[in-house]
């Protein structure tokens, strides 16, 4: 029912995304909905959230994601609630998670799996100031050469609607961007979100990208049964991506 990325982590490194399947919510939030801040009933939440840490057998930390550039460190006493748009750990047993419902959830662990990572990326947090969002914040400090990500699903290409202001703050500080936006009418454009992620990931050495290729099958708003969209439904609950080193 979920998604469990084909990536070649090291041994030891765990990761999965799940779908809107396997929870306890009722429409329109039907039914693994992880978000709190969505007006779906608490205690739907609550047991939704003990699915999937009694599922991946380790805890999933759940940050207030604010589209920014923010990333910390976790470790077992990290509360819920933190605002920041990506998180790292060592420590076994804590899953970085980041929620999602359009925006991209990137999922990273170093070649030796001594840290993993996640990150939320929206197109904000992606285009950041001056071309340095929060990928580049989140391999800042994976510190590490040998990075592995994998894209998970988001809002695809065929969807993603955007004005001016988006391609200009990508194309500002790379050019190179602009391959990722097609002229729909003036002044509007379809962005690839997962394309511009992988832009900004091989700009910063990351050679091994797994995952969302930017075909249909990725795309959250034309996969309903599948996908929270919150472009596609407005209101609607949150999916997540999550990775861990087991103890």
């Amino acid at each position: 029912m979920w998604l469990i990325p084909d990536w070649p982590a090291p041994a030891g490194v765990r990761a999965m995304c799940t779908t809107r399947a396997g929870g306890v919510s009722v429409a329109p939030y039907d039914s693994l909905n992880l978000g709190e801040h969505v007006d779906d009933t608490p205690v739907h939440v609550a047991a939704n959230r003990a699915i999937l840490q009694e599922a991946i057998g380790a805890r999933p930390v759940f940050l207030s994601q604010v589209h920014g550039t923010e990333v910390v460190q976790l470790d077992a006493n990290s509360p819920d609630g933190t605002v920041a748009d990506a998180c790292h750990t060592d420590q076994p047993g804590v899953a970085c998670t980041v929620m999602v419902a359009d925006c991209l959830p990137v999922l990273f662990t170093t070649a030796r799996g001594h840290r993993v990572a996640a990150a939320h990326a929206g197109w904000r947090g992606l285009a950041g100031q001056d071309g340095v969002g929060i990928l580049e914040a989140t391999v800042k400090r994976l510190q590490a050469r040998d990075i592995i990500a994998w894209l998970g699903p988001c809002i695809g290409p065929q969807a993603f609607e955007v004005g001016d202001e988006v391609r200009a703050a990508f194309t500002a500080s790379d050019p190179l961007a602009g391959d990722c936006f097609k002229p729909l009418v003036p002044g509007k454009w379809l962005a690839d979100l997962a394309a511009l992620a992988r832009l900004r990931l091989n700009a910063l050495g990351v050679s091994q990208i797994h995952g969302n290729d930017s075909s249909p099958s990725w795309c959250t708003v034309g996969n309903a049964s599948r996908f929270f969209s919150y472009r596609r439904d407005r209101v609607t609950g949150r999916f997540c991506a999550s990775v861990w080193r087991e103890g």
